[in-house]
């Protein structure tokens, strides 16, 4: 017996149901509604694409959420102000052990030094014993001295550091905290310029500040080559100085400009996200920690450079940090650096909204920040268009993505699917018609031949009827009166215009988009059903113009210019249908507005209110398509009383019919009327 698992999607598990199909479905919603392709892959990758049975690629738009949660989780939590904190209590530390060494000399001082017995067993001088006074007295003022200075120290920690790098320390404890903070220090500060790229230098003493000036000095130089078009000696810097950058240490220009331009910008972050008087604490203490003139005039020096080479931009950013756990500096930098890549990544991601590849997006900084399913999810998103063009629905042209006629048929089929989903299973209505067409569909019952009837023999009845005739017996004789045939369902062979409404005021009542559907389904109809059928689309706002199959799911409305002249798309469809004779000829007009403009020689004439010449000259080119028995059908997706007025003077002179309809049911009222006026069962 076989048995199966089931478990929820994670991301790592076959992706085999992403086929060509169930892309073309999706595909082709985007495509009704932004009409461009890049567009519709645009909205695949934003909005996701789910499976049939749960299975969810991941979104853009899914990505930039979870990501934004990640970043406020991250300033919710933290209290930045804090920084300074960790400093400061060892600062307080050391004043502490000092002024309980001092204090602890002092007693020290004061004890008397203790009975001596010489070995003879004889006491000797009256002075052993006693304090030294001389001592005592000197140790008193330097004491008083020292606690005096230690009183007055700033009560900031920078200013107090500074007063005491010239301090005499009392109690060596004391100087030892004081020594270890100041390494810690320094190697805290130049962290923050230089992450990574001082490992080598842990206590940095002086020797060490040497060093830090001298590679500095070099660096500027490169930079300084390769901002006057120059090509910089990375290989040579990097002998003297690799050792400093770690054990991945930049193998370009680029590289190690991109290193400290970002460290900079996470300093830079970190300043501007502190208040006010913690970030003039921290610049202070900064100051205070490079006090060497030539390396602060270097520091700078590479600052300004760099900038002018590569501007820090975004790298730089402002975080309104509102938790209450605290960071130490060390902290902070580290929480720079993850803001920092998640703005990177979040820019990344949001420019996917005006471009369809992903090539600019840093996959392994993705999967670092959002996850496996994340990175999982953009790499099948990469091979959508290979899926599509492997299938022969898209291919490339010029550098851009465009559909094949497969690609065109499957979303008008798409349209005509979903339209024909809502529709009743009962047999559509029938119309009467003008003139009768030729032979078609066969129907399940059967008659009497007759002369012009399509020879659709029915074997067995066309022999039961000579046998009812002759009686039995053999050979049968069949007469002509004995064949049967089976009846048809005869067909109207018609050519159509669909006169497409496209002005302005199509998509702002939401009218656009179903008419467009309803278009690429009636164009899918007619040609899988009735290829002998012939089908234009005019579209017309301000001017008609034909619309060929190829371009109805780029179809769009016309945004820059005013009007809706009926007259002209009359005219242009009138022209079309005159290359068909001897056959059912119809316009289908789907619009939601008046007529406010006509044609005046070769130029549209546009006013609104509609004035009474547009509504003369467009009444008078439906009469002249009645005269070549060419119908009007209309479509309404309005129903003003001015509006009405007017379609129903049109529908009188042309002898079409009107209908009223909203957007949701307009693929349907025109469906299923074209297949009615197509067919009556012949008796």
């Amino acid at each position: 017996m076989t048995s199966y698992r089931y478990s929820g999607w994670d991301g790592t598990q076959d992706l085999s149901w992403l086929g060509a199909e169930d892309l073309m479905a999706e595909l082709s919603e985007a495509m009704i509604d932004h009409g461009d392709l890049y567009w519709a892959l645009r909205k695949l990758m934003q909005g996701g694409i789910q499976g049939p049975f749960g299975e969810k690629l991941q979104g853009i738009q899914q990505m930039l959420q979870q990501l934004r949660n990640q970043k406020q989780e991250m300033l919710d939590r933290f209290k930045l102000d804090s920084v300074m904190d960790e400093y400061q209590k060892r600062l307080d530390e050391v004043v502490r052990t000092e002024r309980e060494g001092i204090q602890k000399r002092l007693e020290e001082t004061r004890k008397p030094s203790g009975d001596v017995t010489p070995a003879g067993g004889e006491e000797t001088g009256e002075a052993e014993g006693k304090p030294d006074r001389d001592l005592l007295e000197a140790l008193k003022r330097v004491a008083g001295k020292n606690l005096s200075f230690l009183d007055k120290l700033p009560k900031d920690l920078a200013g107090a550091i500074k007063e005491l790098t010239s301090y005499e320390f009392i109690d060596a404890d004391a100087r030892r905290q004081f020594e270890e903070l100041m390494a810690m220090l320094r190697r805290r500060v130049t962290e923050s310029f230089f992450k990574d790229m001082m490992g080598q230098l842990q206590d940095m003493g002086p020797q060490d500040m040497d060093r830090l000036k001298d590679m500095l000095q070099s660096l500027n130089q490169m930079l300084k080559e390769k901002r006057e078009g120059g090509q910089p000696d990375l290989d040579s810097f990097m002998k003297e100085f690799g050792q400093h950058f770690g054990g991945q240490p930049p193998s370009s220009m680029d590289e190690l400009m991109d290193m400290l331009q970002r460290r900079m910008g996470q300093m830079g972050s970190l300043l501007d996200s502190l208040s006010p008087e913690e970030k003039k604490a921290l610049e202070d203490l900064v100051d205070s920690m490079l006090q060497d003139q030539g390396l602060r005039e270097q520091l700078m020096e590479m600052a300004a450079n760099l900038e002018r080479l590569r501007p820090m931009g975004n790298l730089r950013s402002q975080h309104p940090f509102e938790g209450n756990e605290p960071l130490d500096l060390s902290e902070a930098m580290k929480l720079m650096q993850e803001l920092q890549e998640m703005g990177e990544l979040e820019r990344q991601l949001s420019e996917t909204r005006f471009r369809s590849d992903l090539d600019n997006i840093d996959m392994d900084k993705l999967r670092r920040i959002l996850g496996e399913e994340a990175q999982q999810s953009l790499d099948q998103f990469k091979h959508l268009t290979d899926i599509l063009e492997e299938a022969g629905y898209i291919k490339k042209r010029g550098g851009r993505w465009e559909l094949t006629p497969a690609g065109i048929r499957r979303i008008g089929q798409k349209a005509l699917r979903d339209i024909f989903s809502f529709m009743k299973k009962e047999r559509p209505g029938k119309h009467e018609m003008e003139s009768v067409g030729m032979g078609g569909d066969r129907a399940d019952d059967t008659k009497r031949y007759e002369f012009g009837d399509p020879f659709l023999l029915q074997l067995e009845k066309t022999l039961m009827n000579s046998i009812r005739r002759e009686g039995r017996g053999t050979p049968l004789h069949l007469d002509p009166g004995d064949f049967e045939v089976y009846r048809t369902d005869n067909l109207v062979q018609c050519a159509t215009v669909l006169m497409l409404d496209m002005s302005w005021s199509m998509p702002m009542r939401g009218n656009f988009f179903p008419a467009k559907r309803m278009a690429l389904a009636l164009d899918s109809l007619i040609r899988t059903r009735f290829p002998r059928d012939s089908f234009y689309v005019v579209g017309f706002s301000d001017y008609a113009t034909e619309l060929k199959s190829e371009m109805l799911p780029q179809l769009t409305w016309n945004e820059f210019v005013y009007g809706t002249n009926m007259q002209h798309g009359f005219m242009l469809s009138r022209k079309l249908l005159a290359k068909h004779k001897g056959c059912n000829r119809q316009i289908i007009m789907v619009t939601d507005g008046e007529p406010t403009a006509h044609m005046e020689g070769d130029r549209a004439y546009f006013a609104y209110p509609p004035i009474p010449k547009t509504l003369e000259e467009t009444l008078r080119e439906a009469k002249r398509c009645a005269r070549e028995d060419i119908v009007i059908n209309t479509f309404m997706l309005d129903q003003s009383s001015y509006l009405m007025d007017f379609i129903q003077k049109l529908a009188k002179i042309n002898r079409g019919r009107v209908f009223f309809s909203n957007k949701e049911d307009l693929g349907r009222y025109v469906l299923v009327d074209y297949l009615s006026n197509k067919r009556k069962v012949v008796s």
